[in-house]
């Protein structure tokens, strides 16, 4: 029998570069408090966030992520002729196929290419770095953009109390490639299916079809329910991460979680016992909740702030919708 040929694999990568886009309209909580009769007082002590951005009518998921992805490959120095696969994380693409990947490839000038869509949804973007990093160090992508890009608005209902003030829009990506040294950690990452519930749809887009005379699905989450389900099990998946690299909190520069509620990231914070130089990320104050752009969203404001820099070790995590969950630690670009 012939023997199969491989591609020749490289043994390292690292994220390159990294690009966001964030919508140019800055919302206070006082605003969204006028939908869903509630305080600023209320929103910031229970999530920390003091506003967020929404996209404005030009703003398409399509040209928030070209422009983030723009970004990224300026950043890393890498020309779109030489990117293998483009890889989209979103929840908010509201034409269920074809995928928003291949069009996206088109736009940045990588036609062509392997691209595709993932819906891990907050846990999105951690779940492509580590689908990137797999392609390379196997020998089927030398160069992978991983793009996480959202309008949660268009998803949820702006009325509803229990959500409507965390989510947002925006954009942000990475350019995943070949390195000397290891540059992504192992991967940790689950999901628990038993508790689909607890972040949904309201309904399904047959029942809504079947029944026109309903609202149309929107986001639905158990606040509770999910926040108790991160503060039990996301520090352990963070700790399982470091474990996987061989790494302690103490050799972190930085903790870019899911900036789902600036509340629990302060819970995972304590239960990891990160030391006072770990610069923690708190996008979500500004930001407010992009979903899968989240994570490298608030790694390029760690970056641009001079918070974290070039070089150090980043544990980053994501979670959300599934329950999904992936953290892997990283070589900050």
């Amino acid at each position: 029998m012939k023997r199969l040929e491989r591609q020749h694999p490289v043994r390292h990568a690292r994220i390159l570069g990294v690009g966001a886009y964030r919508p140019e309209r800055s919302v206070d909580n006082a605003e969204v408090c006028v939908l869903i009769n509630s305080s600023d007082a209320w929103v910031h002590s229970r999530s920390g966030i003091r506003s967020r951005r929404f996209a404005g009518p030009h703003e398409t998921l399509e040209m928030m992520a070209t422009t983030a992805a723009g970004k990224a490959l300026a950043a890393a120095g890498i020309e779109p002729g030489d990117v293998d696969c483009v890889l989209v994380s979103t929840i908010s693409h509201l034409r269920q196929l074809p995928g928003m990947a291949p069009d996206l490839a088109v736009r940045i000038g990588a036609g062509g290419v392997g691209a595709f869509d993932i819906s891990a949804a907050c846990a999105g973007g951690c779940y492509g770095l580590a689908l990137a990093d797999s392609m390379i160090r196997g020998g089927n992508a030398r160069h992978v953009v991983v793009v996480g890009a959202e309008r949660m608005r268009d998803v949820i209902d702006a009325e509803d109390r229990s959500l409507a003030f965390l989510f947002a829009d925006g954009a942000a990506a990475w350019v995943v490639g070949p390195s000397d040294e290891p540059g992504i950690g192992p991967v940790a990452w689950g999901s628990d299916g038993g508790s689909l519930d607890a972040l949904t749809m309201t309904r399904t887009w047959g029942e809504f079809r079947d029944d026109p005379a309903l609202p149309s699905p929107v986001l639905s989450m158990d606040g509770r329910r999910v926040f108790r389900w991160t503060a039990g099990e996301i520090a352990k998946v963070c700790k399982l991460a470091l474990d996987k690299a061989g790494v302690t909190a103490a050799d972190l520069g930085a903790f870019i979680p899911h900036q789902a509620n600036l509340r629990i990231t302060e819970v995972l914070a304590h239960e990891l016992r990160l030391p006072d130089h770990v610069a923690v990320a708190d996008d979500v104050v500004t930001s407010g909740n992009t979903s899968s752009a989240s994570v490298p969203l608030a790694m390029e404001a760690l970056l641009a702030s001079g918070r974290a820099a070039s070089g150090d070790l980043a544990l980053l995590a994501g979670f959300g919708a599934g329950l999904a969950y992936a953290a892997q630690v990283v070589v900050l670009p």
